[in-house]
């Protein structure tokens, strides 16, 4: 059926103050938010989404654990604020009467995607346990609402059944996220470590899946997928390994891009997801402060252009919600995106932030005013979030601000309900039009168009954003601002100097939630990571072992010769009660910060089942209080580890697991930690690989406890599979370094 059409004036948008000027940068930078966000209603609020409503409010979601330690498990929950401050919770999305009837009796329902198109509200979900199999056979259910707050109706079956795994059990079809791509249809990506990641084509309303699935991810590598199209390309990311192991958990969210929603995404370095030796490019990683694994993301962009991420992480010092070893305390953090060389980057790499950190920028400028009955000249008297009025208010004719907006760079962003044609002008200079099925940009003397999909709806509402960002001018027409895309038209303009002058709008359309906002100041930048100084001590293997030496639990195949430590993997491991591997220490640097560097060769081969053949170095306290950084076989996969093993519960010594990957593995690797003190006397080591040996990937950090001195060393374990002869780890070296 033809899209239906009508004319509606051109409603009231928000005005900045006179005099405001690009050099002021940072909106609002006395707005501060603190992590967690959601302390004030919650304990946990975890796997996270996000979406601003049409009343202007934003809203999130959690997966169905209890908010508070000891209480009940919900049905999923939701909240909402205006600033990122103050939070309001507003119950959960399901009761026991409204969820679906195909959830099997104890079914939870985990980790929500909100999106919002064809005029409601649209929720993904897991469903643990579903009435079609017996045992866990993990589904995926949808939700449609007419406000972002519910109620919320589910469909009479799931959007992608449960997938046998052909061994009698079940993939794992979890952890949902849609987009909607430039070619009009939308797609869903779903699954976990057990199958990988794929996706889906869906119905036109979002409810049914359609057409065959493509994966997109190896196994035992990601979940918890999020999908954004920025500046022609789809940037997949997915978190990798435990999400949920207390004090050890080392979750992180890691990238990789394509031309295609649906792959194949590579990363930095060219890899795809789907390789043996597994890519991605670090988007989250812990840093050494309280947080840790941080993970299970959702993306948004707030007035100003910024981008922020909104996770779920844990605080070392309170990991448990319940009592050790029980369900973890995983409240919602948020921080900005920076988009470095092309690449997500959170706060430039420095990763989850501890403090007042400024907030989302929300409203536009000094406010809206809606009911101004001047004709096309509009005001300022709303506040900042609010949504124009009663719930849209027009002008006749063309608009606009009341004052200038201000020169350099800045952005335009509206809910929009299109007429024929609707055209706004920045600076008397840039120009953006959709009309005739296309959206057109015109700056400079240059001029772009890219084409609205052929069924694109205008009589639904969707979000239209105008930037000018130094001297690249961007217009996209999208769902909910969720980095999904209709179409997006760009130009760079060389020595584009935007002027301060009223933003006007021409046409016919109807509009809500409009704000005008200087755009953020990019950072271009990574921040700095550890770097070698001069050389301290170490062993390049020339000779036997000396007396920086020491064994636990000596291997006498461990041999040093040809300038190499070589040492077959024993069958034994460290983790657990498992404790029978042997260590090989040097005697570490003096003083509070240094770099220990090794570069490994073990053959761990591709695609096959090796578990856990693994080399590396580790810092030990004890058998059950250590970190070990190597290059290990998980299932098919071949990863950099950097695991973490301690006491979670002392009044019996059990102990919990857990580790975060860094970079790529490869049959060649170079090993590097970097040890620090923190201000509370802490010792901090933090991980990074390289695959030559001149590039390096920094990733997560590990504390262990301060007044005690941990040694480092190397171990070569995790033959299980009865190899003969087992694999063999050869050190060409361990070095010591001065930390720049």
């Amino acid at each position: 059926m033809p899209p239906r059409r009508f004319l509606a004036a051109v409603c009231a948008v928000a005005a900045l103050a006179a005099g405001t000027t690009a050099a002021t940068a940072a909106p609002d930078p006395a707005v501060k938010t603190t992590n967690p966000i959601t302390s004030s209603f919650a304990d946990t609020f975890a796997d996270p989404s996000i979406i601003q409503g049409r009343d202007g409010y934003w809203y999130a979601y959690a997966t169905s654990d209890p908010l508070v330690g000891g209480g009940p498990f919900g049905l999923m929950h939701m909240a909402r604020t205006k600033d990122f401050g103050s939070w309001e919770y507003l119950g959960t999305v399901f009761t026991d009467a409204t969820k679906p009837a195909w959830a099997a009796p104890g079914s939870f329902f985990w980790a929500p995607d909100i999106r919002y198109f064809g005029g409601r509200y649209v929720m993904y979900f897991t469903v643990t346990d579903t009435t079609a199999n017996a045992g866990g056979d993990p589904a995926i259910g949808v939700a449609t609402a007419p406000t972002p707050a519910g109620p919320w109706t589910a469909t009479d079956g799931p959007v992608v059944a449960p997938r046998p795994d052909g061994n009698g059990g079940f993939l794992g079809t979890i952890d949902p996220a849609l987009l909607t791509a430039a070619d009009g249809k939308r797609y869903l990506y779903y699954g976990g470590f057990n199958g990988g990641i794929s996706v889906t084509e869906l119905s036109p309303d979002g409810l049914h899946s359609v057409g065959a699935p493509t994966q997109v991810t190896i196994g035992d590598r990601y979940e918890g997928s999020y999908v954004v199209y920025r500046d022609g390309w789809y940037y997949f990311m997915g978190s990798s390994m435990n999400c949920c192991a207390g004090p050890t958990t080392g979750y992180s969210v890691f990238a990789g891009r394509s031309r295609s929603p649906r792959g194949p995404f590579l990363d930095k370095d060219g890899v795809a997801l789907t390789d043996s030796h597994v890519g991605g490019t670090t988007v989250i990683t812990q840093n050494g402060n309280r947080w840790i694994g941080p993970g299970h993301h959702a993306f948004i962009t707030d007035a100003a252009g910024q981008d922020h991420i909104v996770y779920h992480a844990i605080d070392r010092g309170t990991p448990w919600l319940t009592n050790p070893l029980g369900v973890n305390r995983r409240p919602m953090l948020i921080d900005r995106i920076d988009w470095i060389d092309g690449w997500p980057r959170t706060r430039a790499g420095l990763g989850p932030s501890e403090g007042p950190v400024p907030a989302p920028t929300t409203g536009s400028g000094l406010g809206i005013d809606s009911t101004d009955p001047a004709g096309g000249v509009l005001g300022s008297s709303r506040q900042p979030g609010d949504a124009l009025g009663g719930p849209t208010a027009s002008v006749s004719g063309a608009a606009q601000t009341r004052q200038s907006a201000p020169g350099g760079s800045l952005r335009v962003e509206v809910d929009v309900r299109l007429g024929n044609s609707f055209t706004t002008v920045l600076g008397n200079e840039v120009v953006a039009t959709v009309s005739g099925g296309k959206v057109t940009l015109v700056a400079g003397h240059q001029s772009a168009s890219a084409a609205l999909p052929a069924d694109f709806d205008r009589s639904q509402w969707n979000k239209l954003s105008v930037q000018v960002s130094g001297t690249t001018v961007t217009a996209r027409v999208n769902d909910a601002g969720l980095g999904d895309v209709y179409a997006e038209a760009q130009l760079a303009v060389p020595g584009l100097q935007l002027r301060a002058a009223p933003v006007r709008w021409l046409g016919s359309a109807e509009v809500d939630n409009l704000t005008v906002r200087p755009v953020a100041e990019p950072v271009r930048r990574m921040a700095d990571v550890p770097r070698t100084g001069k050389l301290l001590s170490g062993d390049d293997f020339s000779a036997d072992l000396g007396d920086d030496w020491s064994w636990l639990r000596e291997d006498a195949n461990a041999v040093v010769a040809d300038g190499k430590l070589s040492w077959p993997l024993e069958n034994a491991d460290m983790v657990g009660s498992g404790n029978n591997a042997g260590l090989l220490f040097h005697r570490t640097p003096a003083g509070d910060s240094w770099i220990a560097e090794t570069k490994l060769h073990l053959d761990l081969g591709a695609n096959d089942v090796r578990n856990y053949q693994q080399a590396g170095m580790i810092v030990y306290l004890n058998d059950n209080d250590f970190a070990r950084l190597g290059s290990v076989s998980i299932w098919k996969t071949r990863q950099t580890e950097y695991g973490r093993e301690l006491v979670a519960r002392p009044s019996d010594g059990a102990t919990t697991y857990g580790a975060a990957a860094i970079g790529r593995s490869a049959s060649t690797l170079w090993l590097r930690i970097a040890y620090s003190k923190n201000a509370a006397g802490e010792n901090v080591y933090r991980a990074g690989t390289s695959v030559d040996g001149k590039s390096w990937t920094w990733g997560a950090s590990w504390v262990l406890p301060a007044g005690q001195t941990p040694k480092l060393g190397l171990y070569a374990h995790g033959e299980f599979t009865g190899a003969n002869p087992a694999p063999v780890a050869t050190f060409d070296y361990l070095r010591f370094y001065e930390s720049k």
